[in-house]
């Protein structure tokens, strides 16, 4: 999801109806694993863990994919809201 919704960035000349094309036939492709992957994690966790699971996922790969693909700068301060995240998680997950 993180190339459907800005790998497009990059390609700022080309024409908005050709990313928002493009980032829908890259995002099928995902959906068709996140849905039957909800349903099967449901199974073991309720609604707000496994949207807890699929944001840290999303933040954790963007981390990577804004510094290498989109060649922007890790702050310190994304530091910091990151180790909030994990204590976020660590209190969802908390029995």
């Amino acid at each position: 999801m993180t190339f459907a919704w800005y790998g497009h960035l990059r390609f700022r000349s080309l024409p908005l109806v050709i990313v928002v094309l493009a980032s829908w036939g890259i995002a099928f492709f995902e959906y068709c694993f996140q849905v039957p992957a909800n349903r099967i994690g449901y199974n073991c966790y309720n609604a707000v863990q496994l949207k807890t699971i699929q944001e840290v996922i999303t933040l954790t790969v963007f981390a990577f994919f804004s510094v290498w693909y989109l060649k922007e700068e890790f702050k310190w301060n994304y530091l910091i809201g990151f180790i909030f995240i994990i204590l976020a998680v660590f209190f969802i997950f908390k029995k």
